[in-house]
């Protein structure tokens, strides 16, 4: 009969070249903990946010990765060429989202709320989210969790974009 130790260190090392696997495999401007995102202001029923715009491949593999906070007037703003089904992982957040998937016209396609980060690399695929109703997105925004119970926000809301 295989002892504890015995089973658990080849799980162990298994997923310690996984984790590294994946590390190498990520393009190298989302490795930097700092990354500059172009800003913007947009509004989604009556509340204005400040947001980050993540509008290139890079950036929007980066999205908020590494950072500490977000305030509720703050968000990141996923902008796609065109509209399609999106998926967005939660690996190395450091705090749970509010995430709205949002078609061209602004109007609010599905809503995940209180979305939980990855603990590990490993764990990419339970902490991944898609458009739920798999309606074609163009757009996603991610604010602090329990900002969509705040300001009342449901799929009935609209989202304008005001500078992006």
């Amino acid at each position: 009969m295989a002892t504890r130790a015995q089973v658990l260190i080849p799980i162990i090392i298994a997923a310690a070249i996984i984790g590294v696997v994946g590390m190498l495999s990520l393009p190298k401007d989302i490795k930097l903990e700092q990354s500059e995102f172009p800003r913007g202001i947009v509004k989604i029923d009556d509340v204005t946010l400040q947001v980050q715009i993540a509008d290139t491949k890079p950036l929007q593999t980066r999205g908020l990765m590494f950072q500490e906070k977000l305030p509720y007037d703050q968000g990141m703003l996923f902008v796609f060429e065109e509209e399609g089904v999106r998926s967005m992982w939660m690996l190395n957040m450091q705090f749970s989202l509010d995430v709205l998937w949002i078609d061209a016209d602004g109007n609010v396609l599905h809503i995940e709320k209180d979305t939980q980060p990855c603990k590990s690399a490993l764990e990419t695929v339970g902490c991944t989210f898609t458009n739920g109703n798999d309606t074609a997105a163009k757009y996603v925004l991610e604010v602090t969790a329990g900002f969509v119970d705040k300001y009342n926000i449901t799929q009935d809301s609209k989202l304008e974009l005001i500078s992006v």
